[in-house]
Parts: C-alpha cells; sequence; structure tokens
C-alpha cells in the first residue's frame, strides 16, 4: 500500500481524536501523515520517507519504536497467557508489575489498581478518594479541587477535573466541576518575582481555599513539576512540598496525576520525587507499557486501602475494566522497567537532556522566542508575533513546516515543545535543533506575510 491509498482509505473510515475532520480535506489540508512502520526514534511512512518523532507519539513511546527487548517479552507472553479477568483470578505479569511500582515508592504506595487509560486512572483516583471518605463516615467529603490550566483526560469525570476550555466547555452540561485554584507556572512571575515566589503565591492561593472550604473537599490533583496540555508550564517543587503540607493540614487527599510526566520524563522516575513527597494516590500510564499497548496504574496507600476492607461488597472499591491487568501490557511494562535498570535510563538522560538543551538554546536570542525552558526530556518555548501576541494559526503552519523537515511536532497553541524518545542520539538532537530553527523561520515569514 502506498501513502496515497492510506491516506484515502483512513480520510472515508477512521475518526480521528481530537480532529476536526474537515480539515484534512480540499485545499490547503491539515497533513495527515500515513506511518507503515517505526524504528528507534523515527517513523517512516509507505514511500520511505523518514519522520523524527519528537514528542513520543503523543508522549507514549520511551524507547523507541519496536525496541527488540519489549518485542521480545510480548512475544513470549504471546505463548503463554494473552488475558485473563482480573477479578477472582490473577497472574504473575500484573504481580509482579504491582510489586515493582510500588518498591519504587518505597513501598509508600502499596496497593495498584489497574485500568486501560490516562482518564480512567484519573476517573479511578476520584472515585477511590470519594468512596473512601464516605467509608470512613466523611460523607460531606465529596468535592475536588485542580489547578488552573490541568488537564487530567477526557472522560466525564476526568473533565470535571481539567481546565482547558477547548476540552471542557464543549461538555460542560455534562460535568460536575471542581475547585480551580492558581497555577503555580513560573511563566507568571510578576516583576521581581522568583519561580519559587510564584509557586508559594499559588499555594496560597490553595490554602485559602482549604481554610474555607476542606471539610468538603475530597481531593487536590496535580501534575508534578509540568502542566503539560497547559503548554508545558513548569513550576518549582516548592509548589509539591507546599501543597502535600497543605493536604495534610486539612485532611485533603493530594492525587499526583503523572501520566505523562512519570517514568523518567522529568529527570527523577517519578515527577513528585524532586520535591521529596508521597501523594495519596499516584496516575501513571502513557509511557508505563513503553508506548506498546494501553495500560494505566493508580497507586495509593495502605490507609487508603483500608477504608474499603469490610464484608459488605458496597463498601469496597466499585469500578472494572475488561481488559484490567492485561497480561500483555503488564509484560510490556515489566520489559521497560527492565531497561531502566540495564540501560541506566535515567542517569543517561541527564546527558541527553543536555544535548537537547544545547540544541535549542540558540532559540533564546530569537527576537519572537519567549520562555525557553526545560525540566529532564521535557523542553519548550513560546513564540509570539512582532507585537508580543499569539501568531493566528501557528500550530498548524508550524506543524506543517517541521514534517517538511522529517520532524513530528505539534505545538500547543504557540507553545513548540519536545518530548522526544529515550534512544534519540547527538545527531538527532542537533538535527531536531536546526530543524525547529528552520520550521519557525518558514511559519513566522508566513504569518507575516
Amino acid at each position: 500500500m502506498n501513502n496515497n491509498d492510506l491516506l484515502r482509505r483512513s480520510l472515508a473510515a477512521v475518526w480521528h481524536p481530537c480532529t476536526q475532520m474537515k480539515q484534512h480535506a480540499g485545499d490547503g489540508a491539515l497533513p495527515l501523515t500515513p506511518i507503515a512502520r517505526g524504528e528507534g526514534p523515527w517513523l517512516i511512512d509507505c514511500d520511505g520517507r523518514r519522520y523524527l518523532d519528537a514528542i513520543s507519539s503523543w508522549w507514549v513511546n520511551l524507547f523507541g519504536h519496536c525496541h527488540p527487548a519489549i518485542n521480545a517479552a510480548l512475544r513470549e507472553q504471546l505463548e503463554t497467557l494473552e488475558h485473563v479477568l482480573l477479578a477472582g483470578f490473577t497472574h504473575a505479569p500484573a504481580v509482579e508489575l504491582a510489586e515493582r511500582l510500588s518498591a519504587l515508592t518505597g513501598g509508600a504506595l502499596g496497593h495498584c489498581f489497574f485500568a486501560s487509560d490516562g482518564a480512567s486512572a484519573t476517573e479511578i483516583a476520584l472515585k477511590m478518594s470519594f468512596h473512601s471518605w464516605q467509608n470512613r463516615g466523611r460523607t460531606e467529603k465529596r468535592e475536588f479541587v485542580c489547578v488552573a490550566g490541568g488537564y487530567h483526560g477526557e472522560t466525564v469525570g476526568a473533565l470535571g477535573v481539567t481546565d482547558v476550555a477547548i476540552f471542557r466547555d464543549a461538555y460542560a452540561p455534562l460535568i460536575r466541576a471542581a475547585h480551580v485554584v492558581p497555577s503555580p507556572d513560573a511563566r507568571l512571575a510578576q516583576d521581581g518575582e522568583s519561580a519559587i515566589d510564584v509557586a508559594r503565591r499559588a499555594a496560597a492561593g490553595l490554602e485559602a481555599l482549604l481554610a474555607e472550604k476542606h471539610a468538603q473537599i475530597a481531593a487536590l490533583i496535580v501534575e508534578p513539576l509540568v502542566q503539560c496540555a497547559a503548554g508545558m508550564a513548569m513550576h518549582d517543587p516548592e509548589y509539591l512540598r507546599l501543597v502535600r503540607a497543605l493536604c495534610d493540614r486539612y485532611e485533603v487527599h493530594l492525587i499526583c496525576d503523572e501520566i505523562a510526566v512519570g517514568c523518567g520524563r522529568s529527570g527523577t522516575f517519578f515527577a513528585h520525587e524532586q520535591a521529596g513527597i508521597r501523594p495519596d494516590f499516584l496516575c501513571l500510564s502513557k509511557g508505563i507499557s513503553g508506548g506498546y499497548l494501553p495500560l494505566s496504574v493508580v497507586l495509593t496507600t495502605d490507609r487508603v486501602y483500608g477504608a474499603f476492607w469490610d464484608d459488605a461488597t458496597a463498601r469496597g472499591f466499585l469500578h472494572s475494566h475488561s481488559y484490567t491487568g492485561n497480561p500483555l501490557a503488564c509484560r510490556a511494562a515489566l520489559a521497560t522497567l527492565d531497561l531502566f535498570a540495564s540501560e541506566e535510563t535515567l542517569a543517561r538522560n541527564r546527558t541527553l537532556a543536555a544535548q537537547i538543551g544545547a540544541a535549542l538554546a540558540p532559540l533564546a536570542d530569537h527576537a519572537q522566542v519567549r520562555h525557553l525552558r526545560q525540566r529532564g526530556m521535557i523542553a519548550a518555548f513560546d513564540v509570539v508575533d512582532t507585537a508580543g501576541q499569539p501568531p493566528a494559526g501557528f500550530s498548524r503552519a508550524f506543524h506543517a513546516a517541521a514534517l517538511k523537515r522529517g520532524l513530528l511536532l505539534r505545538p500547543i497553541g504557540n507553545t513548540v515543545y519536545v518530548m522526544p524518545p529515550y534512544v534519540i542520539g547527538a545527531d538527532e538532537c542537533a538535527l531536531l535543533g536546526a530543524g525547529i530553527a528552520d520550521a519557525l523561520a518558514e511559519t513566522l515569514r508566513g504569518a507575516a506575510a
């Protein structure tokens, strides 16, 4: 099959996510790129053209495409067990994965609930928090708090704690909205403020809410260190330290959504580690299976788990997915964790992060670039027009210009970011930096014209 055949058939039959399908049709159509295979950090189309997957295919692919070790683990698992229900049954991949993830938290989060995707993990954490308070007799605690600009998924429950208008507003009549507190985004610094000052100011806003409403609030949910869909909004770890203390003081659960920022993206395996804290609930997905199969995990404490320990079924946690703890997905996750150990990934990523930073460093002097920033393997910058405003149509135009240069990049509004797989090399980092600079120049020329 060639590119044109695959494009034609896809446009006729496939409804693509987060997409206005009309934009893929007619003159000036948004590119729809056919992919035939993957190889390391590269995606290859039906005609052999290569694209550097600089965003890890929506942040899921940690060790490149078609990694031999993960492939081998899945082949072996296919020969033994492909799936079994996890209600009343169990199997080694689920048990081993739960044990290893718990060990990575030092045993603080010793109970693992499996699901299929990130939004499901959010739903589970919210329901589990609410239900645990109910079981403890705190029936008034049924409200939630989220951070301005936060994103936690697109199911109806997850949208209640998502503060991104394009996802939330279309379905507002269906949503039970949460309280929204100020973001610690370092870009919000006022004159003379540091990132720590912004973090403290945002925490003060949370404290004001909790002081008034804590009796009704079950949990706060936050993306540690980087609010990804908000335009890679980065904050100082001080915010997490203050938030943990406030949640303890006011008896509110802390949910850390590390669906995007976990699994080494931030520089540590878990982002919250950089603040020296542990949450009450930890949500993982995306990279946990190496980008191979849908899988999500919610880890929680003995105290939360104990609230459900009872003779009555109704006091148990009432949530399930048909593919909960799927053996293939769990085996992919175990192979992914093996790679972290065998390849000393976190140490190697420090070198890669420095190479990415060096490749993007010249952009700091660009007249239309603002807030060049980096946290581990995530780097980003914002683009403005000559009047200092976000350029109209920037995301779509930049995406097309980058594809012409063999780069898969999808800006969030006027924010360009990179989140590449951990197998990217020095040559690819240099290619990425040069390609971004060229694509930016072309896009801004078109905007000016």
